[in-house]
């Protein structure tokens, strides 16, 4: 009997309502609703504008009427929230990552807390925009909202609570926050005191591929639809997407490329020491008690901002464009580190490529094509890097690296990634977020056995491409010149 499910997958930039039908062996995705995430800047802050993303849930029930769906799940970007206060309500617009708020507060935070025993109990990477250094930033500049907080609801756990009333948090998103215990599996006491944070604000985790509760009543007499069942998926999109990685081998690696890279192994275990620590490498609940261990890297963000900018000026290329450009330009002029500081804002990232460019005694890209060239490669080459901290860490070395989700529709830096990293790249499948939300639901229903049968139905389901390395002596030397720019 075919189950039919909806998943709703929020991206950085954009998001997508997805029916997941299952007919017992593959599972076909039929895009019911697609919109766009646009953050809004007002007063100096930039937000996320949740009311009207919340409207695009609703018109994706609507719309997911005639499918008579058995259940909802929602996964998103990780580390932003909401407050809700004593009385149910929203206290103020989740702010967006990208927002200055959290400039300055890892130094704060590491006055508060040494620096090991901050990455022994979160085992995080360190990185400005975690949950912790923007709560932080609440404590020193605006305690008031703080005070009037009953719950924070990272961004699926949010969502959720609009639709059900009920305030959990999901194991795997709460992992992202640097206040979440890898060994305890529970929230890290100590630094959410240390941070002056009031843990009474901090909900109760339930399991990835739970059942939160029902649509309430109020939404279903609203939309005239009926209360189905609200699961709790990998409420963190990148977990979702890893479940559909088409892996048969237990030992893999993963690039899940969107907005964001990340770039990771699958393990049993987290692994916290120094030296993981020393190379900043992050430790992440996934579906049944996996830890993804995994590096996050400034993604196709490069490459969707420098389009903007060229729009403002009046250069409408599409990414297709974009690529052609970057095939035609000539190879290793000139090197980025992606995670440089000055590439994380929005903005006029051509502009940052040149200055960081001529900063570093390279040649100064001058083209389109040649700044497109530089992404890519620059992307291409940081992870063969991080390949190497994982090999390195980890002890395990990899054949294959999976790459899943919408990255995947860029032919040319999955065959410049196997290049670079001298390893074949199964590419696909591109829709890998959905998919593993799908998926998820079906385990939850029992429709699906476990994380290897799920993992099978993606391979008969989905159509795999394969890059084999070329002209690696050529990309080897290429790294070293890369390692010199950005180690200079």
């Amino acid at each position: 009997m075919t189950k039919k499910v909806l998943a709703i997958d929020f991206g950085a930039s954009s998001g997508r309502a997805i029916v997941g039908i299952f007919d017992g062996e593959r599972v076909s995705l039929e895009e019911i609703h697609r919109f766009s995430n646009d953050p809004v800047i007002l007063g100096g802050t930039m937000y996320w504008d949740v009311l009207r993303l919340f409207h695009e849930i609703k018109q994706s029930l609507i719309k997911a009427k005639p499918y008579d769906v058995e259940s909802v799940a929602i996964d998103t970007w990780g580390v932003d929230f909401g407050l809700i206060d004593k009385d149910g309500r929203l206290i103020d617009n989740p702010v967006h990552y990208r927002d200055a708020r959290t400039n300055g507060m890892l130094d704060e935070a590491f006055k508060l807390i040494p620096k090991d025993n901050f990455y022994n109990a979160t085992g995080n990477q360190f990185m400005e925009i975690n949950t912790a250094f923007q709560l932080l930033s609440l404590v020193k500049n605006r305690p008031e909202l703080l005070e009037r907080a009953d719950k924070m609801l990272l961004m699926p756990d949010l969502f959720s609570y609009f639709l059900t009333g009920e305030k959990k948090a999901e194991r795997s998103i709460a992992s992202t926050t640097q206040l979440f215990d890898q060994n305890t599996k529970d929230w890290s006491r100590e630094t959410v005191k240390a941070l002056g944070i009031n843990e009474e604000i901090l909900p109760e985790i339930t399991e990835s591929g739970s059942v939160i509760g029902t649509l309430s009543k109020e939404l279903c007499e609203e939309l005239d639809i009926k209360p189905i069942k609200v699961i709790a998926v990998c409420g963190h999109d990148t977990q979702s997407a890893l479940v559909a990685a088409p892996a048969k081998e237990k030992d893999f690696a993963f690039l899940s490329s969107g907005t964001w890279s990340l770039l990771g192994t699958e393990l049993d275990e987290p692994i916290i020491n120094d030296r993981s620590l020393a190379l900043n490498v992050t430790n992440e609940q996934g579906y049944a008690g996996k830890t993804s261990f995994l590096k996050n890297i400034i993604g196709l963000w490069l490459i969707q901002e420098s389009r903007r900018q060229w729009i403002r000026e009046g250069r409408e290329y599409s990414f297709m464009e974009l690529e052609t450009l970057a095939k035609e330009a000539e190879p290793f002029k000139c090197f980025i580190d992606p995670d440089a500081p000055e590439f994380t804002p929005s903005g006029n990232i051509p502009k940052r490529i040149r200055e960081y460019c001529e900063k570093s005694g390279q040649y100064v890209p001058q083209t389109v094509g040649e700044i497109m060239r530089c992404i890519y490669e620059s992307l291409a080459l940081k992870y063969k890097a991080a390949i190497s901290e994982l090999e390195e860490c980890t002890g395990k070395k990899f054949e294959t690296l999976y790459m899943i989700g919408g990255g995947t529709k860029d032919k040319f830096l999955s065959a410049l990634t196997a290049n670079s990293c001298g390893i074949t790249v199964s590419s696909g499948p591109v829709e890998a977020t959905a998919m593993g939300n799908v998926l998820i639901q079906l385990m939850a229903q029992g429709e699906v056995r476990d994380l290897s049968h799920a993992r099978e139905i993606v391979r008969a389901s989905e159509k795999i491409s394969y890059f084999e390395p070329e002209n690696t002596d050529e990309w080897e030397r290429a790294y070293e010149k890369y390692i010199a720019v950005i180690d200079n």
